[in-house]
């Protein structure tokens, strides 16, 4: 039995473990980078506009809520029925939801907040609506649909 080639596939084995693992390390690396770096445009929300106005919300966040101060109202609309959402700068209010005829409203979320949001539900359906300002003007930021396995499905 030659022991060369029983030394020469273990360094085979331990180098290609070596390898893969710096691979692994590699892979993480660059998908922690890109998500702190990129953040919620990785997952879909986007930018909330210029930097500018980013830099404005976070000087302004501690603004207090003034019922009284000028504000931007809005009705987010789809097929749950709507939600009203009033924005004072960067400071979210959720007013009322309006069910569609069929549609229920589980909860909401009345602020002020950063954001607000509201669930529907209709049979086995359920819709949830956040909305954030963006510079005073209030903004979808996700709207989430899901349904519940029926019955049949379970058993």
């Amino acid at each position: 039995m030659d022991t060369r080639t029983e030394h020469g596939d273990w360094r085979r084995v331990v180098g290609y473990a070596l390898a893969w693992g710096l691979a692994a390390a590699l892979a993480v690396t660059i998908g922690v980078l890109a998500v702190t770096s990129l953040g919620d445009s990785i997952r879909g929300r986007g930018p909330l506009g210029s930097n500018e106005l980013i830099r404005n919300a976070e000087q302004d966040d501690d603004a207090p809520y003034d019922p009284q101060g000028e504000s931007i109202r809005t009705v987010v609309r789809d097929e749950f029925g709507g939600f009203v959402v009033e924005c004072q700068g960067f400071t979210a209010i959720g007013v009322e939801p309006r069910p569609a005829r069929g549609w229920t409203t589980v909860s909401y979320e009345t602020g002020p907040d950063d954001d607000v949001d509201a669930i529907f539900t209709s049979g086995a359906r359920s819709i949830e609506v956040e909305v954030f300002c963006n510079a005073g003007v209030p903004t979808v930021a996700e709207i989430e649909r899901k349904t519940l396995p029926s019955q049949a499905d379970a058993g």
